[in-house]
């Protein structure tokens, strides 16, 4: 049996809440020394020494962490040879002795959170940075050496029209950055907006045509994902590429999420409760034949190449034509879906409605 090659880590503090945002995460920075000894011991327990290719540190926000708690973690992983270590930060911490000492550490890719470059849609949605300290973020990261920067941005916010979007995309094109990352708002239940729906939200029109503004601004990008744009193929996020193929992985911290041994897993969400014991979950789950052929077609969809029919069709002794025939031939000829030499992949439009259209595979 393979062990995993990737692992994510889940760092749950911020300084303030974004009004969109449903993770877990706190404001509560006096657990953190208690949150890194239990964060460690769950690492020694359930690291299986596996070399890793990628490593990523999510949340809530990393870059809050003092780089020798940083350094704790990534002493506890091996490695293989040039492995993806990517770290997300937000703006306002990406100063350049925190970014040098990062790079010093192995760290090789940032996630920077832009996610607007207009100050009023900045502050409405909750965030602490500007655009300068944004742009500026960027630039430090770049002038440390960091050869491998991307950057978040969402489109359908408050007051954001299509010319502001342009904007934005513009500017951050200008950046070269080698990756951009690039969602949809999404207004979920736990979060302040779910809880206080923002007035002047674009719709689902003005939404869709944001998305397919940015399709062709980033013209000169390889759209490989739904969501996610890289300057040539070298600079594809190794590590969510893995999740896209459906390979398995380790969750390390607070409701992080893993998939080993076929068994898809949850830790415990709870932030107290994981730091009072690291090893609870609060979810498991052996999948079925039946449900990780969803998965590979769900995700497998996502990507840009789409799927390799003929790997599905060995991989789980079925006929993909065959079983999907009356769903293929639908979309096939709405456009949605295109035929490719190895198999199936949406189209931009498929793209759009990508939801609707893998509701029916499952």
């Amino acid at each position: 049996m393979e062990l995993p090659k990737s692992a994510y880590i889940h760092i749950p503090f911020c300084k303030k809440k974004c009004f969109y945002c449903a993770f877990v995460s706190t404001c509560n920075t006096k657990l953190e020394t208690g949150y890194i000894i239990s964060l460690l011991k769950d690492i020694d327990v359930n690291y299986k020494k596996n070399l890793l290719s990628t490593l990523y540190f999510g949340g809530g926000t990393p870059s809050l962490l003092p780089i020798n708690h940083v350094e704790k973690i990534i002493n506890k992983f091996e490695f293989e040879e040039n492995p993806e270590i990517t770290f997300e930060l937000n703006p306002e911490e990406a100063d350049i002795e925190y970014l040098k000492l990062l790079l010093e550490l192995g760290i090789n890719r940032v996630s920077i959170g832009i996610q607007s470059l207009n100050d009023n849609i900045l502050k409405e949605i909750g965030r602490n940075h500007d655009a300068n300290t944004a742009l500026k973020a960027i630039e430090n990261a770049k002038n440390v050496g960091f050869k491998n920067i991307s950057v978040d941005l969402i489109y359908g916010l408050p007051n954001q029209t299509l010319n502001r979007f342009e904007s934005d995309l513009k500017t951050i094109k200008k950046m070269n950055v080698q990756h951009i990352s690039l969602y949809g708002l999404k207004i979920e239940e736990n979060s302040v907006f779910g809880k206080n729906i923002p007035k002047n939200l674009p719709d689902d029109d003005l939404q869709a045509d944001m998305y397919l503004l940015a399709c062709e601004t980033l013209n000169n990008y390889e759209h490989y994902e739904i969501s996610n744009f890289a300057i040539n193929k070298k600079y594809i996020s190794q590590h969510n590429t893995n999740y896209w193929k459906n390979k398995e992985y380790c969750g390390f911290g607070c409701a992080a999420h893993g998939y080993e041994n076929g068994i898809r897993y949850a830790n415990a969400f709870d932030i107290k409760k994981y730091i009072e014991n690291p090893l609870l979950k609060d979810y498991g789950h052996t999948e079925t034949e039946k449900e990780k052929l969803q998965e590979e077609i769900f995700l497998g969809f996502r990507l840009s190449e789409g799927l390799n029919t003929k790997l599905i069709d060995k991989k789980y002794n079925i006929n993909f034509d065959n079983k999907y025939s009356n769903i293929l031939k639908k979309y096939l000829n709405s456009g949605h879906i295109l035929k490719t030499d190895i198999g199936y992949k949406l189209s931009i439009n498929g793209f759009l409605i990508s939801n609707l259209i893998l509701s029916e595979f499952i």
